[in-house]
């Protein structure tokens, strides 16, 4: 979108593949996966956003294939058709997928969170466990439904984790009759010595009392070996010693991988990926030996940038720069450089923690910051005011209002209670 943007006054004609109607803001996935915004909040169509770009077309489809010597790009329709893009130059920037790193069976049980989709499955298996243990009579089996783990103790794990507890203790607090949501038990599993270790080790430290407030169980140097429908199992990385906990839900957030794309196009460019599968870039970010070839994003290596939403927005941007400068006449392309604006994770209401190089923020302060970057980032001026205004709704009220389950298909949808044959 950045580079689309960067394109808006430039001699050329733009075609954007995106495999989804919208745009997402990911670092918020979270907050609709636990009720807190609508997936309506934190997307915005990309037909909208871009309703004024005149030198745009948009397409719904995924990019499958591309012939690098006749400069197409194969692209994929929903009705599994597929016709052929030509380019004179290509940026890509599709990003990265939930990594299970080699245990692919897990999926089925701890679903990860990329995608809006991903968001609604976690926030339909969260809402439906208190549903359930509302009805169960068996201690035990009720204790499972009230259990719930997260693997990864990064933003993403930590936010997930702490927001599911404000969820249980706060939102829930009167509207169960046989069961206490307070009850909830979240385990935080975590392979690290600490949680966040991107950040500061001070920061890290403050996240982790949060944390403690909030009754999370924060478990270190465990591995996840092992994921059911009803259980989760860790391996302790000192001893190799291996601990089972009853959970129904499992949230996987431990990393992630090239999408296939990815490999399709090193493959065709004659390029070397790295362990993630990230695709290296020159300085300007085009592909060794492929100047005509841009990437940027999560799908980028390139000085261990991080794959953080400002990274990929500012190489979105410099791609789009450099393309505008070339077709302009200018012979030498200017290198990438990275700003810093700052790394933020929500813990709790009224706490984050905020960092920018040595500059440092947590608690009430960190929480303000964070805010703001976020809504400053939000796309639209609609989900931006609408946000603030959820935000503040919840905070006086206390409540959640986005906690309807979606089944995802029409089928499922109209029998999700059909009893499955057991002959």
């Amino acid at each position: 979108m950045h580079c689309v943007r960067r394109l808006r006054s430039a001699p050329v004609d733009v075609t954007l593949v995106d495999r989804s109607t919208s745009h997402v803001f990911q670092p918020l996935l979270y907050q609709c996966a636990t009720g807190l915004l609508s997936e309506g909040a934190i997307s915005s169509p990309i037909r909208h956003l871009t309703r004024r770009q005149r030198n745009l077309d948009v397409v719904l489809g995924e990019a499958a294939d591309i012939d690098v010597q006749a400069r197409e790009v194969v692209v994929d329709r929903l009705d599994r058709s597929s016709f052929r893009l030509p380019y004179d130059y290509l940026v890509v920037g599709t990003g990265m997928r939930t990594a299970y790193r080699g245990n692919d069976q897990f999926a089925k049980y701890a679903p990860g969170m990329k995608t809006l989709d991903d968001a609604l499955t976690i926030r339909r298996k969260i809402m439906a466990a208190f549903e359930m243990a509302e009805t169960i009579t068996d201690p035990e089996e009720q204790r499972s439904w009230l259990a719930f783990a997260v693997a990864g103790g990064g933003p993403t794990g930590v936010e997930l984790a702490g927001q599911i507890r404000e969820l249980a203790t706060r939102a829930l607090e009167r509207e169960y009759d046989a069961i206490d949501p307070a009850q909830a038990r979240v385990l935080l599993l975590h392979g690290g010595e600490r949680v966040l270790p991107s950040f500061d080790a001070r920061l890290s430290a403050s996240a982790q009392r949060t944390l403690d407030d909030l009754g999370v169980e924060t478990h270190l140097g465990v591995h996840v070996t092992d994921v059911g429908d009803d259980y989760v199992e860790t391996t302790r990385k000192a001893d190799k010693h291996k601990d089972r906990y009853p959970a129904r839900t499992t949230l996987w957030t431990t990393g992630v991988e090239a999408v296939p794309f990815a490999n399709t196009l090193a493959a065709a460019l004659g390029v070397e990926q790295d362990r993630a599968g990230r695709i290296p870039v020159e300085a300007d970010l085009s592909v060794p030996g492929h100047p005509e070839v841009f990437v940027a994003g999560d799908m980028m290596a390139y000085k261990d940038l991080a794959g953080v939403a400002e990274v990929a927005m500012q190489g979105g941007h410099h791609a789009g720069k450099v393309i505008a400068e070339t077709v302009a006449g200018k012979q030498e392309r200017a290198p990438f450089k990275y700003r810093d604006l700052g790394t933020a994770a929500y813990i709790a209401r009224r706490r984050a923690i905020v960092q920018s190089g040595r500059f440092q923020m947590s608690g009430f302060p960190g929480w303000v910051a964070w805010g703001v970057i976020h809504i400053a980032f939000l796309a639209g001026v609609r989900n931006r005011l609408g946000t603030v205004m959820t935000w503040g709704a919840t905070l006086i009220t206390e409540s959640r209002r986005e906690r309807a389950i979606i089944y995802g298909d029409t089928e499922t949808a109209r029998t999700p209670y059909a009893r499955r044959d057991t002959t």
